[in-house]
């Protein structure tokens, strides 16, 4: 039992970069432009899913109408909430707190941000979502409109890293990139795919 996962991360945002988890920015015209190339001549999905945040959702109903599907939207593949960091950049952070923002880059398991949502329930969370959509979609190409955060986890589990490498794997905005994800003997396998665009 398994399925074709297209990822698609979200485009440029109007707030700009920084930790921008659970805030719910919207594209900027070069983030929809982005995310338009990024779909153009690709063979059809069966259905998208999306996380509900406008900077995922709004494209991916766009898209979902131009291709008559349904859209989904999963709570559980939003992105990481930052807590107090949502909103600050990295670079305002290594002059106010160094300490702690090298620690979150050294080891995002081992040291949450004040107030975030730790790395471990995330990861539980995700890979849950991941298994419900395993369960339903089996046997279909799925379009998943997401966040960086969502698409390095399962790229980290595809590429069998160590936890303390996350924050190290790259996803641009726009990017779209294709799993394999199933399930053998009860445990889910995530197997990343070359794209043959």
């Amino acid at each position: 039992m398994s399925l074709q996962l297209d990822m698609l991360r979200h485009g440029e945002t109007e707030s700009g970069g920084g930790f921008r988890g659970r805030l719910d920015d919207v594209l900027t015209a070069h983030g929809w432009q982005q995310l338009r190339a990024a779909v153009i001549d690709r063979e059809p999905w069966d259905r998208i899913i999306s996380s509900p945040l406008r900077r995922c959702a709004a494209f991916a109903a766009e898209l979902a109408e131009q291709q008559s599907l349904s859209l989904e939207l999963e709570p559980d593949l939003r992105e990481l909430d930052f807590g107090e960091w949502e909103g600050r950049s990295a670079a305002d952070l290594m002059v106010e707190d160094s300490d702690a923002l090298g620690r979150f880059w050294s080891d995002p398991y081992g040291f949450t941000p004040p107030g975030a949502e730790p790395v471990l329930a995330f990861e539980t969370r995700v890979l849950k979502a991941v298994e419900r959509l395993v369960d339903r979609c089996a046997g279909e190409h799925v379009l998943l409109v997401t966040h960086g955060g969502v698409m390095r986890l399962l790229l980290a589990h595809a590429r069998g890293l160590p936890r303390e490498q996350l924050l190290q794997v790259e996803v641009r905005h726009g990017e779209l990139i294709q799993l394999r994800i199933g399930f053998t003997d009860a445990t889910l396998w995530l197997e990343e795919q070359c794209s043959p665009f």
